[in-house]
C-alpha cells in the first residue's frame, strides 16, 4: 500500500487483514461487541438492557476445547453462570457451544457435560439454548440436542442457520418436535456446495422456515438485524393472526440497540446476545468479517481520547 493518504476502503481491509491473522489487540477494542472479559463486567450491561425491557442471552465465549480439564472447567463455569442469573435476579438466559464441553474430544463426553449442565438448568428453572458451530457439527449438534429434548424439555432450545441446504429438513423435524428454535442467516464461511451464497436466496429461506416456525410453534426466536426480515416478520404475524408473544427478535449486542428499544416500545418481545470472556477474538473477527462498517467504527474509536 503506497504511503500518504489511505482510503477509508484501504485503511479499513489493512486492519481486516490484520484481524484475520490473529494479531494481539487490546480488549477494549472489542469492547463494542463483547460486554466484558468475566460476568461481573458484563452484569451492569445486562441490567441496563433490561432495565430497558429487553432480555438477554449470556455466552461464555470459547469454542473447539481440545482438553478434558478445560471442557470440564468450562461445564463447571457455565453451571456457575446459572447460579449466577439467579443471584443477579437477571432476564437472561444462557447459550453454549458443545465443543466448549468436549464435542472435539468425544461425542458421548460432551453429552455427559451437556447432562450436568441441563441438570442445573432444570434445578434453576432455566433455559439453555445450543448454539449452531460450522457445518461439520451440524448433525452432531442436532442429534445431542434431540437426545437433551427428550429429558430436559423446555429447557433446552437450539439454533438453525437458514443459509445451509440441509434447513429445510431440519426445519421440518424441530417442527414436529415442537423445538425452541433460533434462526439465523448464518455466520460460517462454508463452501457453495453447502449454502445459499446470494443474499436473495438466504432471504426467501428464512421467511420460508420462519413462517413454518411461527405458525407451527410458539417460541420462534427471529435472529437478524436485516430491516427487510424485520419488517417482513411484523406484516407476517399481523397477516396470520400470530400473537406477539409467540415470537421474539433477536440482536446482537453493539448492534442496533435504538432498534430493539423501539421494537420493545411496539410491544414485541427482545433479547440481545450478551458474549463475555477472555476468548473473546474468534468471535470479534466474525463481527468484523459480516459487516465491514464495524472495522472503522473500531478505527475510529482507537483516536478517541
Amino acid at each position: 500500500m503506497p504511503r500518504g493518504n489511505i482510503s477509508k476502503s484501504d485503511f479499513s481491509y489493512s486492519f481486516f487483514y490484520s484481524i484475520d491473522n490473529r494479531m494481539q489487540l487490546p480488549f477494549f477494542l472489542a469492547k463494542r461487541f463483547v460486554a466484558g472479559e468475566d460476568l461481573a463486567q458484563a452484569v451492569p450491561k445486562v441490567k441496563e438492557l433490561n432495565n430497558k425491557g429487553i432480555s438477554v442471552t449470556l455466552d461464555l465465549l470459547g469454542e473447539n476445547v481440545t482438553d478434558r480439564e478445560t471442557a470440564d472447567a468450562t461445564t463447571l463455569e457455565y453451571r456457575e453462570l446459572l447460579d449466577g442469573i439467579r443471584l443477579e435476579q437477571l432476564d437472561a438466559t444462557i447459550s453454549i457451544k458443545l465443543t466448549m464441553l468436549g464435542l472435539d474430544i468425544d461425542t458421548e463426553y460432551s453429552r455427559e457435560n451437556l447432562g450436568r449442565l441441563l441438570d442445573k438448568a432444570r434445578e434453576l428453572d432455566q433455559f439453555v439454548r445450543i448454539d449452531m458451530e460450522g457445518s461439520d457439527y451440524t448433525q452432531r449438534t442436532l442429534d445431542l440436542f434431540f437426545d437433551a429434548r427428550k429429558k430436559y424439555g423446555r429447557h433446552v432450545g437450539i439454533v438453525i442457520q437458514a443459509y445451509l441446504y440441509r434447513s429445510r429438513e431440519d426445519v421440518a423435524a424441530l417442527v414436529q418436535d415442537g423445538a425452541d428454535v433460533r434462526l439465523c442467516k448464518g455466520a460460517y464461511n462454508e463452501p457453495s456446495s453447502l449454502v445459499y451464497k446470494n443474499m436473495a436466496e438466504i432471504r426467501a429461506v428464512f421467511k420460508e422456515y420462519a413462517s413454518e416456525l411461527m405458525k407451527s410453534t410458539d417460541n420462534t426466536r427471529i435472529a437478524t438485524h436485516d430491516d427487510h426480515l424485520i419488517a417482513w416478520t411484523k406484516k407476517y404475524a399481523e397477516e396470520n393472526s400470530i400473537p406477539k408473544e409467540k415470537f421474539e427478535f433477536q440482536m446482537l449486542y453493539g448492534l442496533r440497540l435504538s432498534t430493539c428499544e423501539d421494537l420493545v416500545k411496539d410491544g414485541y418481545r427482545v433479547r440481545v446476545y450478551v458474549p463475555y470472556g477472555t476468548m473473546w477474538l474468534p468471535y470479534f473477527s466474525r463481527r468484523l468479517r459480516e459487516r465491514k462498517e464495524n472495522i472503522w467504527f473500531i478505527l475510529t474509536n482507537m483516536l478517541k481520547k
